[in-house]
């Protein structure tokens, strides 16, 4: 049985949610969708529950760090992340809030596609989602190239505007 979140928790997961990413600082754990719960489990004892980016994603311990950080500043003892792999994270975790201001530091969103809930197609090779094309966050233009399918991290591309001719990252899609 789901319970109602208590205020306390709200407040807790208001505040776990406001931590910035450690490998993308203009958006919050909130905004990513990677904290997916928060309970009290007694007085001062707290459990949240994180879904990495993906498997093996080496932020997720800077994430848990930050999230025990600021719980424990706020007066939890005891604060325990667990991560979670099911259900698996996915790009259209990410609100529109956390989609504009990726877009606005010039990093290209994920693009919004039917990959929720079903299978994904894995093709060999350079390919493009046929659904819509990688918009340079710079100047808007849909034509761009992908110069490294790996960026400064492994969850972004790398690619270049043909009509502005800048390069930017793109946050793939899951």
């Amino acid at each position: 049985m789901v319970t109602a979140p208590t205020p306390l928790e709200e407040r807790l997961r208001a505040l776990a949610g406001a931590v910035p990413d450690p490998e993308l600082p203009m958006i919050t754990l909130a905004e990513l969708g990677v904290l997916r719960g928060l309970r009290v489990t007694g007085p001062g004892r707290v459990e949240v529950e994180l879904t990495p980016t993906y498997t093996g994603c080496p932020a997720v311990e800077a994430m848990s760090a930050d999230i025990e950080r600021v719980l424990h500043e706020h007066g939890q003892a005891e604060v325990s992340v667990h991560t979670v792999l099911s259900p698996a994270w996915s790009t259209d975790d990410i609100t529109a809030e956390g989609r504009r201001k990726l877009a606005a530091s010039g990093i290209a969103p994920p693009r919004p596609g039917p990959l929720a809930g079903g299978p994904v197609a894995l093709e060999l090779g350079p390919t493009r989602l046929a659904a819509e094309p990688v918009r340079c966050p710079h100047c808007g233009s849909p034509d761009t190239t992908l110069l490294s399918r790996f960026s400064s991290t492994a969850c972004k591309a790398l690619r270049r505007c043909e009509a502005c001719r800048e390069p930017f990252d793109h946050f793939k899609e899951l």
